[in-house]
């Protein structure tokens, strides 16, 4: 079959498309939460190795806040070329996000915000631990929000030609949604990861404490 073929067919089926990798998507995070056996496929991870995955899960949220706000610029400036690559680079880095996410959870754990200082000059007022709460929450809900909206725009971009997404497609408007839900929820992902892990104090919970728990957000 050809690769105009293909793209063809994908094209047609881009909502179809977009319901399976939302499935596949949300299956793989609610599995290392919720499953034990999925969570036995990855290996066993000591606390060191959960910690340096945190650091990197949280650089690579920075950059792909970079990479999103860039491509929502060079949009806005009427550069297709450079915003494509920008959200294709982003998209990218959700996957690199993810080979990291899941075996960090199923093999070692989560973190838990505890309000004691890490440094002396850190605030301990009580409202932080609620502004903490607030924050996860909204990352979140947004997280899980995101992931059909973002996978639609993505498939749109990569099926059709730039004429046919801007005439003939809710690309601009699912790609303005989704490029909001998407930036905000990772600032408030890398937020909570600063105050989880370098201005406060934290609890772990190991996979199988974690599986109990809400996701605690990257770099947890």
């Amino acid at each position: 079959m050809s690769t105009a073929r293909v793209r063809d067919r994908a094209k047609e089926r881009a909502g179809a498309i977009t319901v399976l990798l939302t499935i596949i998507g949300y299956g793989a995070v609610g599995g290392v939460f919720l499953v034990p056996q999925f969570q036995a496929l990855f290996p066993e991870l000591t606390r060191s190795t959960v910690d340096l995955f945190a650091h990197a899960i949280a650089a690579v949220n920075t950059v792909t806040i970079v990479t999103l706000s860039l491509g929502w610029y060079w949009i806005r400036n009427g550069e297709v070329k450079k915003h494509a690559a920008a959200m294709t680079t982003s998209f990218t880095l959700i996957l690199v996000f993810l080979g990291l996410y899941l075996p960090k959870v199923a093999g070692g754990g989560t973190r838990e915000f505890v309000l004691e200082s890490a440094y002396a000059w850190v605030p301990l007022w009580d409202w932080i631990y609620y502004a903490y709460l607030l924050m996860l929450a909204i990352h979140i809900i947004l997280s899980v929000v995101a992931v059909p909206v973002v996978l639609y725009a993505v498939v749109l971009g990569l099926t059709h030609t730039e004429a046919e997404l801007r005439n003939e497609t809710p690309h601009r408007r699912v790609g303005r949604i989704a490029a909001s839900a998407w930036l905000l929820s990772l600032v408030l992902g890398v937020v909570t990861y600063l105050m989880l892990n370098h201005a406060y104090d934290s609890t772990f919970a190991a996979a199988e404490a974690a599986a109990m728990l809400l996701p605690v957000g990257p770099g947890a």
